[in-house]
Parts: structure tokens; C-alpha cells; sequence
């Protein structure tokens, strides 16, 4: 089969006024999965169907494509945003759309799977909008192939672990604790289980006979003597509820002296999720897993999942996830949607993994960061790029008219009402006082050495003054260009001009470079991501902040990359300035340890790692027709 060949477009059923996000999705035409694919070259033996227009894809492929050379790789972000968001997927999905069902190239999107904390919540689905949709657009917004669920699942099944070793610990001695884990079978006999071999390399004990071991080795192998206020790893839910955020545990009769405070995260900020975006294969997974530290014990040790016993089991738990999920655009070109980590508070980009195939699939693979080139770009630069040696080509910067008027001093933006008429009526001179933002946002690529394109998504209420103001500040700047689009309206037709805007781009000479290296101390790396990619004036450390700064280093940690969890509202950590605010700094309130992923993460401000729902969520609209078995309301 002859790789990089285009799919077969799928027609448009295009109507105007342009319907709603669900209502062109459920009367699109979907190719069965299998056929999309045969495709782009996939055989069937590398697919595990989950019905008929979805499926994961196994990793052998990457062995089968070894050798072949990859396509260009473009990342998608943003200025940034309202609290609407300026169509960043579905930008991703148009120009994808552009490319391989209008120019003729082989193409693959690759995007996050929707967490339902957002989808119920404030923000909605998360498949693109208008005629640029990923489909069938209820799965993607929803279950899917049960990713999340299996993150969740392990991520608690580690929590359980952590207590309940701590319980039992405080109620027996050493030889009863060695001999309810390493207990004789009816011959007398004693066997090391699996979860007790990584524990044993950590010591140094190379003894395949636990009755070999002397008293000192066995108390070490068994007692991990956990320090119950060290503990860093929490609970989580793939649901906003603030009301988790602080909760007391052990309230239950047979736990009575254990009681402690702790939390729930939402599963999309879990450690376990960027895992999986940031893992290169199971082996590497399963090694990651087993790395992540959850606790320190009284004597200073850091304790890992892998001391727990429980490393395997949660790899067992997410075997499965670490397979891509295939899925289409509504024009029939082929998306992976895998991994789903937030922004803001994680990451913030789809897997390393779904790239790598794609990218031995594809002429160009187009992909998206997190809300703006700050947040979830310098994350694809400095974590993800990092991790998998992949060199991007191209950025595409999204911009709105109104994201800049509103930066240029707007009226305040607010889901779910109605826009003040200064961002539906002309007005250049607010258009204009916000384009520092845009500019800001240029510069912040071009700092690492990659060609930017410019994608004006239009909006009916757009001027064509307005368009061309934009234009024109963007490529003074030093963008290669800026192009109004129209894919939410028109799909892949309305993004033609991107595309080729975006393959001259891709041709044009580039020199990647890192913020930093890893070699900086905590401080500086936080520091320089706060000086060159915010404008903050310096940054200011809580004790205890500097306290875990402190311990972090010594045990180790310092060498890892920052990743820096704060509001995707403004440059700053404040949400309410917009523009590009002066003089400020930047508070870090405290830093986890994402040891298993390979980040430390600041959290900045009153940055929550659990979102709460609206007074009028999203779920308000959701609902099922009986009679169809339709989902209504999703968007």
C-alpha cells in the first residue's frame, strides 16, 4: 500500500445559516473507520475496532514505519483568549480539512480527548465547531474508548494504596508485616511478588530468596515509614466540584487516628494523564509509573509508586490507553484523539505517541497546544518537544477581533452573554490598542526559532478594516503571514488560503531552540519563563514554595522542566489584565513534583487543580430523545 496518499473526501452537506455544532455532525456522512483506515495505510491487524467509526491503533505500527521519513509538524495556538475561546480547534480541524480534502495532501490532526469537567461545565464539547468537527462528535466529547476512566481508576487505586500501607504499617512489626507480603505457601516456601522487585532494586538487594534476607534487609523492603504529612498525591474526578477540593479521609471507625486532609483533582491535571501524553512506548510508561513520587518517609526518602507495590497494577489499568483513538474530520481525513491534559494546570498537548505514528502516516500533522502560546505552546516546546525529539515546522497563532478589542480595553467578556456591541460594531481605535497582545504572542514564538503564521478567525460581525489592521500588525511583527479564515462556516474551502500560507511556511528555514536548559536551577527556569514569556517584572516564593524548592534539589528533581500551572486569561497570573500588563510579578503559591511525567509544576496564584461548575452549567442543555436515542444539546 503506498503511503502518503490523500483519503477520499468526504462532501460537505453545507447549509446556511450555519446549524448547530450537533446538528451538522449528526447529519454528516461518517466512512466506517475501517475504510479511512486502509486509507492512510494502517493494516487491519494494527486496529482494535470499537464499533463502526472508532478505534485504537496498536504501537507495533511505529516498528512496521520505522524508516520512513517524517512529514512537517505544525502546532496550533493562541493569542490570548476570551473566556470563549477563538476557535483554536477548530481552526486545527479547518486547516487540516484545507490541506487534505482541498490541496491534495496526505494529512493528520491530532488533538486531546475533551475532559467532561469542561463539557458539563462552563465551556461545552471541545470536537471543533461548525463545518470543522471531529466526529461523531457525541463519542468525542464524551466516553470515547474509556481513557479517562482508566487514568481515574488507577490514579485512586494508587490514593487506596497509599493509606491503607500506611494503616497496616502502624499495626504490626516488622516480621508480621515480611511475612503478610512475602507469605510461605503450604510447603514453607516464600516467593518475591512482582510488586516487591522494584522495591528490591531500589535497596540494592540482589536476593531472588526472601528467607536469604537478613532482619535489617527485610525491614527496609517492607516499612516504608510514610510521613502522612509529606503526601502529595490526591484523589480525582473527570468532573468539576469544587466541594472535593479540600476533604478530610479516615472518618470511618477502623480507621480512627488516621484522619487527614487531602483533596480531589480533576483527572485531566492527574500525573498519570501527562504520562500518557508525554510516554514513548509501554516499557517507558510502565518506567514512568513507577518513578512517580507520592510521599517522603520520616527519614527523608522519597517514596514512589514502585515502593508501593501498586506500579504494575496501575500500567495493567491503562494498557489499553496507550493506544491512539482514530477517528475523522466531517470532510473523512483522519484524527487521533489521545491523552487530555489541561493547560492551564497540566500541560496541555495531545500524546507524543499519536504523533509519532502520524507523522510516519502524513505529509503534514497538525496538532494544538492549550489555550495561548504562553500556556500550552511553551509546554509543546519545552516539555513535549523535549521528551520526543520531534522538531516542529510551523506555528499557526489563532486571533479574534474580539479577543484583541477585548484586550484593548473591552467590556468585560462573559460565557453565555450576550457580546457588547464594541465587539460586534466596527472600532478600530479599540481593535488597534490591543494588537500589543497579538505582537506579544508573535514574539514568543519566534523566540524559539519557528516560523509563525497568523490565522484570523473571522466572525460575520468582522470588518474587512478590522481584518486588515490585524493583517498588517501581525506581519510587521515578523509573522509569514496572516490569513482570514472562514472554516467554521465554510470548512476545509474557507481554510485554503491558510494551508498554503501554511506549506510556504513550512519550507521556510528554521532553528529551534529551548527557553532553557536543564541544567538551570528551579528558580531560574521558573524565572526565565516568567521574564521572556510573561513580561513579569520577577517572581515571588511562598515559604513554602521555597521549602519544596529546597527539598526538590535535594533529592534530585532540579533537573527537570518547569511547567507552570496559572490562568490562561492574561499574561499575568491576575485573569482581569488583559493586554500585555507591566509591572508585575509573579506569585508561586506552591510547586508539585511530577516526577514519573518528568516536570515540576508551579502553581500560581489561586490556580485550582479542580474546576467548579457555573450556576448555569452546560448540562442544563444535554439531554436524549427517547424515541431516537439522540443526544440533544451537546456543543
Amino acid at each position: 500500500m503506498t503511503l502518503r496518499k490523500p483519503v477520499t473526501p468526504t462532501p460537505l452537506k453545507r447549509v446556511s445559516p450555519v446549524p448547530t455544532d450537533i446538528e451538522i455532525a449528526q447529519a454528516a456522512t461518517l466512512k466506517p473507520i475501517a475504510q479511512l483506515a486502509e486509507e492512510i495505510g494502517i493494516l487491519p491487524e494494527e486496529l482494535e475496532l470499537y464499533g463502526p467509526y472508532k478505534a485504537k491503533v496498536k504501537l507495533s505500527i511505529l516498528e512496521r514505519l520505522k524508516d520512513v521519513p517524517n512529514g512537517q509538524y505544525i502546532d496550533v495556538t493562541a493569542i490570548t483568549p476570551t473566556p470563549l475561546g477563538e476557535g483554536k480547534t477548530t481552526t486545527t480541524v479547518g486547516l487540516s480539512q484545507a490541506l487534505g480534502a482541498h490541496l491534495g495532501y496526505s494529512v493528520f490532526t491530532c488533538i486531546r480527548q475533551p475532559s467532561q469537567g469542561p463539557t458539563f461545565g462552563i465551556k461545552g464539547g471541545a470536537a471543533g465547531g461548525g463545518y470543522s468537527q471531529v466526529i461523531p462528535m457525541e463519542e468525542f466529547n464524551l466516553h470515547l474508548t474509556g481513557d479517562i476512566h482508566a487514568i481515574t481508576a488507577a490514579n485512586n487505586l494508587l490514593a487506596a494504596a497509599i493509606d491503607a500501607r500506611i494503616l497496616h504499617e502502624a499495626g504490626a512489626t516488622d516480621e508480621q508485616l515480611f511475612n503478610r507480603l512475602c507469605p510461605p505457601d503450604k510447603n514453607g516456601k516464600r516467593r518475591f511478588a512482582p510488586g516487591l522487585l522494584g522495591r528490591l532494586r531500589k535497596l540494592g538487594i540482589d536476593k531472588t530468596d526472601p528467607n536469604e534476607l537478613t532482619p535489617e534487609e527485610r525491614s527496609k523492603l517492607v516499612r516504608l515509614d510514610i510521613d502522612p504529612t509529606t503526601i502529595t498525591w490526591r484523589r480525582v474526578l473527570d468532573t468539576s466540584d469544587r466541594f472535593l477540593r479540600g476533604i478530610v479521609i479516615g472518618k470511618g471507625p477502623e480507621e480512627a487516628g488516621f484522619e487527614r486532609e487531602t483533596g480531589f483533582d480533576i483527572t485531566v491535571a492527574s500525573e498519570l494523564m501527562a504520562i500518557l501524553a508525554l510516554t514513548t512506548s509501554l516499557r517507558d510508561m510502565r518506567e514512568r509509573i513507577g518513578r512517580m513520587v507520592v510521599a517522603v518517609s520520616r527519614s527523608g526518602e522519597p517514596i514512589t509508586a514502585e515502593d508501593l507495590g501498586v506500579a504494575g497494577a496501575l500500567t495493567v489499568l491503562m494498557k489499553d490507553t496507550i493506544k491512539p483513538n482514530l477517528m475523522q474530520t466531517l470532510e473523512g481525513t483522519p484524527v487521533f484523539v489521545h491523552a487530555g491534559p489541561f493547560a492551564n494546570i497540566a500541560h496541555g498537548n495531545s500524546s507524543i505517541i499519536a504523533d509519532q505514528i502520524a507523522l510516519k502516516l502524513a505529509d503534514f500533522v497538525v496538532t494544538e497546544s492549550g489555550f495561548g502560546s504562553d500556556i500550552g505552546m511553551e509546554k509543546f516546546f519545552d516539555i513535549k518537544c523535549r521528551y520526543s525529539g520531534l522538531l516542529p515546522s510551523v506555528v499557526v497563532l489563532v486571533a479574534t477581533v474580539r479577543a484583541l478589542k477585548m484586550h484593548g480595553g473591552g467590556p468585560k467578556v462573559v460565557a453565555g452573554k450576550p457580546l457588547d456591541p464594541a465587539y460586534t460594531d466596527e472600532n478600530l481605535p479599540l481593535l488597534k490598542e490591543g494588537l500589543a497582545n497579538l505582537i506579544h504572542h508573535i514574539h514568543i514564538v519566534r523566540k524559539f526559532g519557528i516560523p509563525v503564521v497568523v490565522a484570523i478567525n473571522r466572525f460575520h460581525t468582522d470588518t474587512p478594516a478590522e481584518l486588515e489592521l490585524i493583517r498588517d500588525a501581525a506581519i510587521q511583527a515578523g509573522a509569514e503571514d496572516a490569513v482570514v479564515s472562514r472554516h467554521w462556516e465554510l470548512g476545509g474551502e474557507g481554510a485554503i488560503e491558510l494551508a498554503e500560507a501554511v506549506v510556504r511556511a513550512s519550507q521556510k528555514p528554521r532553528k529551534f531552540q529551548f527557553l532553557y536548559p536543564l541544567e538551570m536551577s528551579i528558580k531560574e527556569k521558573i524565572e526565565t519563563i516568567a521574564r521572556e514569556i510573561y513580561g513579569a517584572d520577577g517572581v515571588d516564593y511562598s515559604p513554602e514554595a521555597e521549602k519544596q524548592i529546597e527539598e526538590y534539589t535535594r533529592m534530585g528533581f532540579d533537573h527537570l522542566p518547569i511547567c507552570v500551572a496559572k490562568t490562561h486569561l492574561s499574561l499575568s497570573a491576575d485573569p482581569n489584565l488583559k493586554g500585555v500588563p507591566k509591572g508585575f510579578r509573579l506569585p508561586v503559591r506552591e510547586i508539585r513534583a511530577s516526577v514519573g511525567a518528568g516536570f515540576l509544576y508551579p502553581l500560581i496564584g489561586k490556580m485550582s487543580t479542580m474546576p467548579g461548575l457555573p450556576t448555569r452549567p452546560a448540562f442544563f442543555e444535554i439531554d436524549i430523545d427517547p424515541e431516537t436515542e439522540k443526544i440533544i444539546g451537546l456543543s
